[in-house]
This record gives structure tokens, sequence and C-alpha cells, in this order.
């Protein structure tokens, strides 16, 4: 039995999480299916992702058939087919899923493959393993039927080669290609192709959903930072990281420099702290807020932004800089875009 001293300091701990329940964060009717995808640019694979779901079909498939949106995209200069390269000027691709049964399959370093979600999919379903790499991870998608492809495009190739001229790597900033419409930012002639990470670094797609049944499954791929070291992998392609799905709880994803999602297994982390009672978008801002205590100063020049979703449906995303937004389909129509709230918002 419990001593009083004991009962007490249980109490005081469980207190905060039992008032957040309280608290109207968890309404009587779940919420499903709901889909919900890191970017702006991604309601395209949210009404991909869709589709499946509106059918009555499984979270798994509809999360696949989402990011694969992205990853044949040339003009997406972040995931697959016209992903950055890295500063080899080779395109390498890594990529997770996980379904609601706990399932898991990832590919890393991945080259010459249109759809690593996909590859990654099949590591799940058809080995013992649940991660492949490099040349091994290529051997085994073209043992499984895909076919090599040149994802390095004309565009992505021109941008390899201007960073080349002066080779200054900096993960918070992230090329992309101005169109001459492009009014929301001043353009810098000197660096023609370089800005903040807190507003238009779109280095990933994490998506998370939530089927008819209640069973939720999530799926991650990126290119990686551009001119990243050859071989380096982020957070996205780990389950854990990047990505996780626990069906009793809720689903995260992630996006930012991965290197400091990795420090503290942050999706995880964020689903962890909504199964001790935080609403989703309160898990991400304690996750992010556990990533600038253990950087301190350093967590001025990071960016890092965390979504997630619980089994009620409801959503939440949170990041370290202002610029992380997320888009969200549910029964009521179309994606609907969100701006996530931000640490430093918070500081003013």
């Amino acid at each position: 039995m419990l001593n009083r001293r004991k009962f007490l300091q249980l109490s005081a701990l469980t207190a905060p999480l039992i008032s957040l329940k309280n608290a109207g964060d968890f309404p009587g009717e779940v919420v499903k299916p709901i889909v919900i995808s890191t970017w702006r640019q991604n309601v395209k694979a949210n009404a991909a992702a869709w589709k499946i779901l509106a059918a009555n079909g499984r979270a798994l498939d509809a999360v696949e058939a989402g990011v694969r949106i992205p990853e044949a995209d040339p003009e997406d200069i972040s995931v697959g087919y016209g992903g950055l390269p890295d500063r080899d000027g080779i395109v390498t691709l890594d990529a997770c899923i996980m379904d609601e049964l706990a399932n898991i399959g990832a590919v890393m370093a991945l080259e010459n493959i249109m759809h690593p979600i996909s590859v990654a999919r099949l590591v799940m379903e058809k080995t013992p393993h649940v991660q492949l790499v490099g040349e091994g991870a290529l051997q085994f998608a073209l043992a499984n039927g895909f076919e090599k492809t040149n994802l390095l495009t004309p565009t992505s190739e021109k941008m390899w080669r201007d960073w080349l001229k002066t080779s200054k790597y900096n993960p918070m900033t992230t090329p992309r290609l101005i169109e001459e419409k492009d009014e929301q930012h001043t353009f810098d002639n000197k660096t023609p192709y370089q800005w903040p990470v807190a507003i238009l670094n779109h280095d990933t797609i994490g998506m998370v959903a939530m089927d008819s049944k209640g069973n939720l499954s999530g799926a991650c791929t990126t290119s990686g930072l551009a001119f990243k070291m050859h071989g380096r992998v982020g957070d996205s392609p780990i389950i854990g990281a990047g990505l996780f799905v626990d069906n009793e709880i809720g689903a995260a994803t992630s996006t930012g420099v991965g290197e400091e999602v990795v420090r503290i297994c942050g999706s995880h982390t964020v689903v962890e702290l909504m199964r001790h009672g935080y609403p989703p978008e309160m898990a991400c801002k304690k996750a992010v807020e556990r990533i600038i205590k253990l950087r301190g100063d350093k967590a001025k020049n990071l960016q890092v932004g965390f979504l997630a979703l619980n089994k009620k449906g409801q959503f939440g995303g949170y990041s370290i800089q202002k610029g992380f937004d997320f888009c969200v389909q549910t029964n009521d129509g179309g994606s609907k875009v969100f701006n996530a709230k931000y640490e430093t918002e918070e500081k003013h």
C-alpha cells in the first residue's frame, strides 16, 4: 500500500495531467477518418490519402499513397524525384512506415529509386528486418520489381552546381528556386537560392492518418538536407525519431534539422507525452522545449517542428521557429492549412 507521503507525491505529479484531461481536451466524439501531413504544399498528398480513407480503406495504404505524390513530383526539391542532392551531386533518399500493429520498415541512403516509401513497406512486409541501407536497400528494391531512375533533375543539378561555387554548408539554410511572382521575402542576389530554414525548409513529408476503424499509421520520406555529407541520415527514416505510431494513444512525425530530433527520440517523445495526458499541440510544445533546454543558445539557430494526432482525432503542431505549417483533411471537405505555433513567438 502507498503511505501518505508517497500518495501526496504521486498526486502532485499527476494533477497537471488530470487537469489537462478535464479541460475539454478530449471530446466525446472521435473525429475519423483523418489525415494530417507536414507543409502546406502537401494538400495534394492528403488528397491522395483521402481517396483511400473515404472508401473505408486502411490508414497504412492511405499514408503510403499520400507520400508517393511528393516522391514523384520533380518540383518538390526536398523529397524523391527532383530532391536536392548531397555534396557529391547524388540524390539519396530515406523513408519509413509504421502501421497500427507496430510493424515497421525503413530504407536509408537509397539511390535511383522513385518511391522509397514503397520499398520501406516491402522491408516491413517481406523481410525479417526493419531497416535496409545503401546498396543493400537498392538490391532489395531491384529484386522486388522497382526500376532504376535518374532522380537528379536539371533544376536540382543547377542548384547543386551553384552551391559548389562556394561549398558553404549550413543545415539552417535550404535552397529554393525562386519564381518572379514570389514577393513574400526579399531576394538576396548574393546567395540566389538561400532562405532561412524557419521560413521555407520543406525538407520532409511526414504523414499520419486514422482510418474509419480507428486505426493509425504513418509514413515519412525525404531526400534529406541539401548538400549533406554523402551517407548522412537524419531523423526521417528512424522509427521513434521522425515517426512513431502507438495505436492506443496517437501518432507523431517531425521536420527540420533531423540531428536534433534524433537527440531526443522526438516523435516517440511526443506520443509518450500524449500517453500522459497532454493534447497533441502541448505534447509537441514540450518536445520542442526539451530540444531548447538541451541545446541552449544553439537553439536560436535551429528549426524543428512536430506534428501529432491522437486517438480522438485531435491534432496539433509546434516548432522552434516561425514558418512551420501543416495540412489536415477530414469529412469537413478539402485540406485545411494551419500555421503551427512556435517557441520564439511565445518569448515576445
